[in-house]
């Protein structure tokens, strides 16, 4: 890095890692996100066992969808003009009553009381409860972080956050699978809640991160509206998200990883362990790298580049009948994907203002996080309409038509540095 003066500055690695509370934050993340991609590999496979349908699985991440969609612009308002610590506290305190719930419905109680499809029913119903939790508790991680940590440390923390929250992920989706092999579902949920009570605790060692907007100083809507017309305005940034909304959407493949263990690969849960998490561990690896390694110039371009990638090996798993091809294609798919997150994370963090975070970040979870539900579903019905296979190959040349429409419809985005 080099300063106005043009002497070269070293880059701290660790520089948002030395800040107390920004370490707080990071293993509460982790631990928090753990239980959650735990608790999405275990429902996922769950369904599929009762229903032996793909598009069963599609459902569960429509479910989870609607409400995380709908709530999150007013769920940004209510974060921007509210006290961050306790709003979080108890995003998680009704995370861990839904998981409570689902452990009651694994019991031999009910599983001799209760019909499959009674039970599958009630899981939809949770999971629906945990897309409206979603929606509060998503954003307000990104907004505590950049009042915690220095904008000139922002940059270094975005990749640091990134990190725990795709570590988090691979651990959790393959811990997630080998502890439904070895201890049940009944044992995978207990374990679940005791991580969602470990976040718990490490929030609660924050100080508290008070409003910077006062209650009732602009209306609802007008707030809203707000926040929107920022995200439209900032080209680059609605470039970067309309990207991976569609990438995301159109490339959700690993919804139907508990299908294609079953029909394609005909392997157990301990290889849907592996597959499941080999997405996040490739965005793991990508995530080390850029803490050590941030992209200096051309990360538009690159951005562009790496979509393109991870539409090609979405084909490839789409068409690989072999386990280790398979792994080795979503692991690929998973570095390119932590590059992107990379990269958007950076924009929305240096280019939205303090008094807006909320609104901005959640508009960006709207887009984002939830394209990964919507994009579930959507695999969901293409392979009950096209079949297993057809339906994620299509999803992969789908990325690569978005990324040459962006290529030519965004040159904003294309030609972007930071």
């Amino acid at each position: 890095m080099e300063s106005d003066t043009g002497q070269v500055q070293q880059y701290d690695t660790f520089a948002a890692i030395k800040i107390t509370e920004f370490k707080y934050l990071l293993l509460a993340r982790f631990t928090f996100t753990m239980g959650l991609r735990m608790m999405t590999a275990l429902v996922t496979w769950w369904i599929f066992k009762l229903t032996n349908d793909p598009l069963a699985i599609g459902l569960v991440d429509l479910a989870e969808f609607i409400p995380a969609f709908c709530l999150a612009l007013y769920a940004g308002h209510v974060i921007d003009i509210s006290e961050k610590k306790w709003m979080l506290q108890r995003g998680m305190l009704f995370y861990l009553l839904c998981a409570l719930l689902l452990l009651a419905l694994s019991t031999p109680y009910a599983e001799a009381h209760l019909p499959a499809h009674q039970v599958t029913v009630c899981i939809y119903g949770l999971v629906f409860g945990t897309g409206i939790t979603r929606a509060f508790t998503g954003p307000v991680f990104n907004v505590m972080l950049a009042s915690i940590v220095p904008k000139a440390a922002l940059q270094n923390a975005t990749t640091w956050n990134q990190g725990s929250y795709l570590s988090a992920s691979v651990i959790g989706h393959a811990t997630g699978g080998f502890l439904i092999y070895y201890i049940g579902i009944s044992g995978t949920l207990i374990t679940i809640c005791s991580f969602i009570a470990i976040a718990l605790m490490f929030i609660s060692l924050l100080s508290k991160k008070p409003a910077l907007n006062l209650r009732g100083e602009k209306r609802t809507w007008e707030s809203v509206k707000e926040g929107l017309s920022f995200v439209f305005k900032t080209k680059e940034l609605l470039g970067a998200i309309s990207l991976d909304l569609f990438a995301v959407l159109f490339g959700g493949a690993v919804a139907m990883v508990p299908a294609y263990i079953t029909k394609i690969l005909h392997a157990d849960a301990r290889a849907f362990g592996w597959l499941n998490g080999a997405s996040d561990l490739g965005a793991i690896l990508m995530v080390i790298w850029l803490t050590r390694f941030p992209p200096r110039k051309q990360q538009g371009r690159k951005l562009l580049y790496a979509v393109a990638g991870f539409g090609v090996c979405i084909i490839i798993f789409g068409l690989s009948k072999i386990f280790l091809l398979s792994y080795f294609a979503l692991l690929v798919s998973g570095m390119l994907d932590g590059f992107s997150v990379v990269i958007r994370g950076t924009i929305t963090q240096l280019k939205t203002p303090d008094n807006m975070r909320g609104r901005v970040i959640s508009v960006n979870s709207m887009f984002i996080n939830s394209s990964n539900e919507l994009g579930g579903f959507e695999s969901g019905v293409t392979a009950k309409l096209m079949g297993l296979v057809t339906s994620v190959v299509f999803g992969g040349c789908m990325t690569l038509g978005v990324v040459v429409t962006t290529w030519f419809k965004a040159p904003s985005l294309r030609k972007m540095e930071y």
